[in-house]
């Protein structure tokens, strides 16, 4: 029997609330001693004139891989670079404007790239990513996160580095 768009939409249709979904960048770069991580400065609240990662709202029908991709070319102008799914981010309240779960990819780049803003990103520079600035949302967590799963880097080895 064939089925309504209506009714196929309505067999899809929950009552419960569900959270969005986002991606986040991180992209290490390593020379020497030195280990920075690319931030984009946010033009926007929440957070506005923070320090963040490049990331945003997955859009509908899209792969998070392509989400990650888009969103780092949008903000940083960067694309071609081959990012790892490092983690999920999901406790409620991580994001003011409701429950948001972020999926984390990263990248340790050979060479230092240059980025420049765009989208909602009002700057995007390299920073100490043993000793960040003040980081929006999460950011300072996925951040200790992602030093230990990519680079080995855990929170009582970060001065040696």
């Amino acid at each position: 029997m064939a089925r309504t768009q209506s009714e196929r939409a309505k067999l899809h249709c929950y009552d419960h609330p569900r959270p969005a979904v986002t991606v986040d960048i991180v992209l290490f770069h390593r020379s020497r001693n030195r280990v920075e991580v690319l931030l984009i400065k946010r033009k926007s609240e929440p957070f506005k004139r923070r320090w963040a990662f490049p990331g945003g709202f997955v859009d509908k029908d899209e792969s998070l891989e392509d989400a990650a991709s888009r969103e780092l070319l949008e903000e940083t102008g960067l694309s071609g670079i081959h990012l790892e799914q490092v983690g999920a981010f999901g406790d409620p309240g991580r994001d003011p404007r409701g429950h948001t779960v972020s999926v984390t990819f990263a990248a340790v780049l050979d060479r230092r790239r240059n980025a420049k803003p765009g989208d909602d990103a009002a700057d995007a520079a390299w920073h100490s990513a043993l000793h960040p600035p003040r980081l929006a949302f999460d950011h300072k967590k996925i951040l200790s996160i992602a030093l230990k799963r990519v680079l080995g880097v855990s929170a009582s080895r970060k001065r040696s580095v």
